[in-house]
Order: structure tokens, then sequence, then C-alpha cells
């Protein structure tokens, strides 16, 4: 039991991970053609914060492209999963919180940020991270 569990949190961890960092790929254009790209990632910025002033936009984008690949590179290397994890739920929530206002309830959902959000506080509250820098660290 203790082997699938163990298992399950690493994969949490993990999809969590690539989560973070196909977004943020996607804003510096490595998925080719896929990529939404920096200038749709602002605009997309400005119309998810559309309660705040427009001009704060670029630094939104940047604080949060920079957050997200921070947490994507630890929650991948298994560094300070949990405090790591729980910064990454307190985003997710934010980013769900602002789409929620500015598009309306459906389209967070549509998106599972909620779920992601779920995901990630609930991997904050484990006591251990099998396969992880942290345990070669403990």
């Amino acid at each position: 039991m203790k082997t699938q569990q163990d298992a399950a949190i690493f994969l949490l961890r993990i999809a969590l991970a690539f989560g973070f960092l196909s977004a943020v790929a996607s804003r510096l254009n490595l998925w080719g053609t896929r990529s939404s790209g920096w200038k749709n990632f602002v605009r997309y910025t400005v119309e998810t914060n559309s309660f705040l002033p427009q001009s704060w936009a670029s630094s939104i984008a940047v604080l949060s492209t920079a957050a997200e690949l921070s947490i994507g590179v630890m929650l991948l290397l298994g560094f300070q999963v949990k405090r790591t994890a729980w910064c990454a739920s307190v985003l997710t929530l934010f980013f769900a919180t602002a789409m929620s206002f500015s598009f309306g309830i459906k389209e967070s959902l549509d998106y599972s940020v909620f779920v992601f959000s779920a995901g990630a506080f609930l991997l904050s509250t484990f006591p251990r991270y099998t396969w992880s820098l942290d345990q070669l660290l403990h």
C-alpha cells in the first residue's frame, strides 16, 4: 500500500510540475506553432485581471511566469515540495478566482483550475516525498 501511495504522490508532483512548465514553455514559444506566445499571454493577462489597471499586466505576466517556472522546476526536482506545493495551490487559486471574476465560473471549471489548485494543496499535505531531492537531503 505504501508503494502505491508513494507512486501516486510522485505522479501528482510530476503532473503538476509539467503543467506549470508547459504553460511557461507556451508563452516562450517553445511549443512551436502550438505556443500561445508572450504577446498573447500578456493580452490574456489583461483580460483575466480585468478588475486591475491594464498597466499592471506586463508586471503580472512576468511575475506569474517567474513563479510558475520556479514552482515547476522545484516540483520536478522534488525540492521543498511541501512549501512549493502550497505556493502552487495559492497561485492557481488566485488564477481561478481572477478567471471566475473576469469570465464567469464556467471557464475556471472547464479548464480545471480549481482541480489543479486542489491537487497542489493535497500534495502539500503529505509528510514525506519519495523519489525527491527532499528525500535525499533528509
